[in-house]
């Protein structure tokens, strides 16, 4: 197993295949994972999600808000703008606490502001900031308000999110000259209002009609609008994304490659491709998901290898049971690791690491630069052309290029410059003359949220017993330093008292950027820990789904699986309808399962449920047995003659158009199992595609409405309610809701089922010929019918109700439609 997660997708392509020869994977036994920590640790903070198309997946509102997002965006730039040079002024004046309050509300309206990230690595100018937040978040941010309310809207970056304020409201309001254009309302309020008002029940049925409709339009525009805002304030071109032939593309933070076909969820990929300009591709929804972590937890045996697992061995343990043992290095290690070189400013360090890079070239030495994005590589690039120094570029935008450029970066005086190296799968050779000098220089240009990629990086130099060294340049204006780096780092400095360019380099600084690091390791541990508990309740539903529909994939046991439908259903519909009139549990139950109870009123009267139960399986079963015989006895004399035509031939698929009035399907049923079941397999195959396509149409429902109710119940926090708890109970009822619906469906399509017949006409049999070439050969396919102004004919026509596979010669079209010949297509090999 690799680092590209396809054997997870496998699985869930696996459990949306429509023929066991679709099937790709094999049991779970034994799994090896190279770069166990990239794959259990680093990807696992995000799920694996095929999505696919939804009905006006079009119908977007990205294109149409992203003018007011701008402007809004802007408007809060310009204030930040404003709020940073008043504080400058304040805090010049000595009036700290005036000034600090300004500052610290600019970092809550744009904490990624570069002029503000500049201001913030000034002696003393950070300490008054975290002073002054100190001061607003006491009480659970009791005073919170007051910073915010004059912002357009608050971003957290720690907790990834954007806020508006009602500042904000207004002004998108007054865009749109539409009050409240983006307020929800409270629906359960103006509900309980409308029950209140004495019209009658038609006229409060429009009314609530109204106000659900009113929510849904108001909720999809806030929707939008935060994932646009999100876009604009919290996503940076080149940095967590690249914008390539005409397409938004994102980079992996941890190994810097493209992740190519991959895309945001929740419309964050939308929002954006609208701000870049680019084509806005479809809105999807989620067709199979799972975690990497119940993934692998599905392997009986789960091993891996990599070179930095150490530092996440209670992970390992905790969500795994695997145990890290540290293996000793063939050769002992020499690489010098030096104590990190620490500025104040981006500028400063940057220009620092040109300085050292032009050093080490004139001593024939080659150095690899890792950078943390292609923005800052790209940066780097242009200031070595500046200094006339020779050098290769790694990163998204070359990523092709790269077992060439990492092979080449040995060689003497070679300078590259790199994103990420994890896993980057070439060793770096050097040359006698190399070793001689000193080996390979590692130069970090900033510390990464991870230990362990700086130690990936550090690990490319020093490898069996070879000479070399690693140096990270680190500035008080990184993203690490920002947002998790202690106060105490910026005090020390500023008791220093550092002039412009100069440097520290302490032990004790290094240990506060790692622990610095600890800090965004546990907060990373906390989400993945999280995403487990949530996806740990899909789970349990997942694995009753698919192995349900591996089941009637197979249609081994379908007999079994169906007897067990038909009791469920029994069991759910005796409960929901119990104490009801017969009239009515008898309407009830040729709405929801298409039968007429066999049993009087009196029967039902002094039935026990237990005994009702069984008196609806009964019928259930009888009606199973007639649909069966009278689909074999419709069939047979046609069949009769096939057998007689394709003598020697039987071991072929045939086609049996069956529909419930309202879907059609193109059933293949093997012409062997055909004769020899009297024509009886023909429903029974037919009960399996059915099965499989009703669990797969609901399934997608339902994880669209988890989807939906993991959003939702986050607002729990603010009852002092646990969301999870929450998640849990309105989960079940939605599943088992979903399961009741499968079996009541499933039910009524076979209890509805019949085989379409047309009239025997020259259109109808070219239309036929037509139908036919379209068939995919390979896979099932469900198509709409227009069954029931057929089925009012049905007296008058000659029953045609088989499609049979024709034999195509070599050099025919092949019948798959693809328009090639049969020879080089479905035919090649025979």
């Amino acid at each position: 197993y690799g680092t590209n997660n396809e054997f997870g997708f496998d699985y869930l392509r696996d459990n949306m295949a429509s023929s066991p020869k679709d099937l790709v994977q094999r049991k779970h036994h034994y799994a090896i994972v190279d770069e166990v920590d990239s794959v259990l640790i680093d990807d696992a903070r995000t799920p694996l999600i095929i999505s696919g198309p939804v009905p006006k997946g079009d119908d977007q509102l990205f294109e149409q808000y992203r003018p007011a997002i701008e402007h809004l965006y802007n408007l809060q730039k310009n204030l930040v703008t404003n709020l940073l040079a008043e504080s400058r002024q304040l805090l010049g004046e000595g009036k700290n606490e005036e000034g600090g309050i300004k500052l610290y509300r600019s970092h809550k309206g744009l904490p990624k502001y570069k002029p503000l990230i500049k201001f913030l690595s000034e002696q003393g100018i950070k300490a008054q900031m975290q002073k002054t937040e100190n001061i607003y978040m006491q009480d659970n941010n009791r005073r919170m308000p007051e910073i915010t309310d004059d912002l357009y809207f608050v971003i957290d970056e720690k907790m990834n999110s954007v806020e508006l304020t009602d500042k904000g409201h207004e002004a998108l309001s007054k865009y749109f000259n539409e009050e409240g254009f983006f307020v929800l309302p409270d629906i359960g309020a103006r509900i309980a209002e409308i029950e209140k008002e004495e019209i009658t029940p038609e006229e409060k049925a429009q009314k609530r009609d109204a106000v659900i409709n009113d929510y849904a339009v108001k909720a999809e525009r806030v929707h939008t609008v935060i994932q646009l805002l999100k876009a604009y304030a919290m996503f940076e071109k080149d940095v967590e994304y690249v914008v390539m032939d005409n397409k938004v593309k994102i980079v992996d933070e941890q190994t810097g490659r493209i992740l190519d076909g991959r895309r945001y969820s929740d419309g964050l990929h939308q929002a954006i491709e609208a701000k870049e300009r680019v084509k806005v591709e479809a809105a999807t929804q989620t067709f199979a998901t799972i975690t990497l972590q119940n993934y692998f937890r599905m392997y009986h045996k789960l091993a891996g290898m990599t070179g930095t697992a150490e530092t996440e061995a209670s992970e390992f343990w905790s969500i795994y049971k695997l145990d890290v043992v540290v293996i000793p290095t063939n050769r002992k290690v020499i690489r010098d690791d030096r104590q990190d070189l620490v500025y104040k400013t981006k500028r400063e360090k940057y220009n620092a690491v040109i300085e050292e890079i032009v050093k080490l070239v004139e001593q024939g030495r080659p150095v690899l630069v890792g950078t943390t994005s292609v923005e800052i590589s790209e940066l780097l690039s242009r200031m070595l052309k500046l200094r006339g120094i020779k050098h290769n570029v790694l990163n998204a935008k070359q990523h092709q290029l790269e077992a060439q450029i990492v092979a080449e970066a040995g060689r003497s005086g070679q300078v590259t410059i790199a994103t990420n190296m994890a896993g980057r799968g070439t060793d770096i050779k050097l040359t006698p003359e190399v070793k001689q000098a000193g080996g390979l220089a590692i130069i970090g240009t900033a510390r990464h949220e991870s230990r362990r990629v700086d130690r990936q990086l550090r690990g490319r130099a020093g490898r069996q017993g070879d000479p070399g060294s690693s140096q990270f340049f680190v500035s008080l204006e990184d993203d690490l330093m920002r947002l998790f780096g202690s106060g105490r780092i910026a005090s020390m400095m500023d008791r220093m008292g550092l002039k412009e360019g100069e440097v520290i380099q302490a032990g004790l600084m290094t240990k506060a950027i790692e622990r610095a690091q600890k800090k965004v390791e546990e907060n990373n541990f906390g989400i993945r820990k999280r995403l487990l508990e949530y996806d740990d309740v899909m789970n349990s539903q997942r694995e009753v789904i698919y192995t349900r529909r591996r089941h009637a994939l197979y249609g081994e046991r379908i007999e079994i699986d169906l007897n067990n439908i038909m009791y469920d259903f029994a069991t759910t519909f005796v409960e929901n309808h119990e104490g009801v009139e017969f009239d009515d549990f008898r309407i009830e139950m040729i709405r929801e399962a298409a039968i007429q109870p066999s049993f009087d009123e009196a029967a039902y009267e002094k039935a026990k449920p237990r005994e009702l139960i069984e008196l609806i399986v009964a019928d259930l079963q009888g009606a199973y047995t007639r649909r069966m015989k009278a689909i074999a006895d419709m069939v047979r004399p046609v069949m009769e003659r096939v057998y007689e035509d394709r003598k020697g031939q039987l071991d072929t698929n045939i086609y049996f158009p069956i529909t419930d009035g309202h879907l059609g399907y193109n059933v293949p049923v093997n012409l062997q199992r055909c004769k020899d079941s009297d024509g009886e397999e023909i429903f029974k195959v037919f009960s399996k595609v059915v099965m499989f396509t009703t669990i797969d149409d609901a399934w997608r429902e339902h994880l669209r409405e988890m989807d939906d109710l993991r959003q939702s119940v986050q607002n729990a926090t603010y009852e002092q309610k646990d969301p999870l708890l929450i998640y849990k109970l309105e989960s079940f009822q939605l599943f088992s809701k979903m399961l009741n619906k499968v079996n009541a469906d499933v039910l009524s399509t076979l209890n509805k089922a019949y085989i379409p017949v047309r009239e025997n006409t020259a259109e109808n049999v070219q239309r036929e010929r037509q139908e036919r070439a379209k068939v995919d050969v390979n896979k099932l396919q469900a198509s709409r019918m227009q069954a029931a102004a057929q089925a009012g004919q049905a007296e008058k026509q000659k029953p045609m109700p088989v499609h049979v596979e024709k034999k195509a010669g070599r050099n025919d079209p092949c019948p798959c439609g693809s328009g090639k010949k049969y020879k080089n297509c479905h035919g090649k090999g025979l």
